[in-house]
């Protein structure tokens, strides 16, 4: 039987084994997109991720999901499986996945936030401060390397985070119910009505003219970013405990430049690495400092445990 020391260690490792999955999304949808459809590679993303999920659920005889929370997987799959990936996709048309990378970074303080308001939680004023500090960060980021102004895939990108903060928020809530795994499988069997049509609607005419490294970017986009990753995520999660597992979050802008070096062969300026630093500096506090006096709880049921907040 293993120890409780040696479990945590697992736990650490699967954790970081999932946000370096999820590290690879921007630079892997950079790739995709430049010869495939944003819409398209969407749908097929959504499609094959979802067809995964459901061949899963099918062999482990999982039931269906209550039809209470129904509602909050069609929300988490709206915003989870269709609106952040086309988003995200239309974003990395027109800029590099470093850049993303320091854009999307704010993405666990937007989650947060969407959590204290659905949970009514009253959060310390640092929270606050740090959030706050963050978005001016990413703000001031985007504005100086738009030479004053916002670029579109600026624009689409913080919609890209506005959307996805609102489905991780309600598919943490869903994990009070059944296995991270399962939420985000459930998430993408719902999305299947919409994401096949949409698939065969959308394949390119030209799929033998496509080079190899663009369908290798689908690939694992729809295989890891949008469905094993939150495996290994959340696993480290159940097994390292929260707390400590979430941290190394934390590590994932970098990890994207690491990798937007060597797949994008793009140029990591100083300035980047100072605002993704900062940037995660306040994501730091604002995540410690989360918690504090609260209106009267909701049942636990309802309250969000940040679980599925990675990608």
């Amino acid at each position: 039987m293993s120890s409780p020391a040696s479990r945590e260690r697992l736990g650490l490792v699967l954790g970081f084994i999932g946000m370096a999955i999820f590290g690879g999304t921007l630079p892997a949808t950079r790739i995709a997109v430049a010869e495939i459809d944003p819409i398209a590679l969407t749908s097929l993303r959504t499609a094959i991720a979802g067809l995964c999920s459901l061949v899963l659920l099918l062999a482990l005889r999982r039931p269906l999901p209550p039809r209470a929370l129904w509602g909050q997987l069609v929300i988490a799959m709206l915003c989870v499986a269709v609106l952040f990936p086309l988003l995200m996709s239309l974003g990395m048309q027109t800029v590099d996945a470093s850049h993303g990378g320091v854009v999307l970074g704010i993405l666990p303080i937007a989650t947060a936030l969407v959590a204290v308001a659905i949970t009514h939680e009253r959060p310390r004023p640092l929270f606050w401060i740090a959030s706050l500090a963050g978005a001016a960060l990413v703000i001031a980021f985007s504005l100086r390397e738009g030479g004053g102004a916002f670029s579109t895939g600026d624009l689409l990108l913080f919609a890209a985070v506005a959307v996805s903060a609102i489905g991780y928020a309600f598919s943490g809530r869903l994990t009070s119910h059944m296995p991270g795994w399962e939420v985000i499988s459930w998430i993408l069997v719902i999305g299947l009505p919409l994401s096949i049509p949409a698939a065969a609607l959308t394949l390119p005419h030209d799929v033998g003219q496509i080079a190899l490294k663009p369908w290798l970017g689908l690939l694992y986009v729809a295989l890891f970013s949008q469905w094993i990753g939150f495996f290994a995520w959340n696993a480290g999660l159940a097994m390292g405990g929260i707390a400590r597992v979430s941290q190394i979050q934390l590590l994932q802008p970098f990890v994207t430049f690491a990798l937007a070096a060597f797949f994008n062969d793009e140029t990591i300026t100083l300035q980047i690495l100072l605002f993704a630093a900062a940037v995660v500096v306040t994501v730091a506090i604002s995540t410690r400092t989360r918690g504090g006096a609260a209106t009267p709880a909701p049942p636990q049921r309802d309250r969000e445990p940040p679980q599925l907040v990675a990608s």
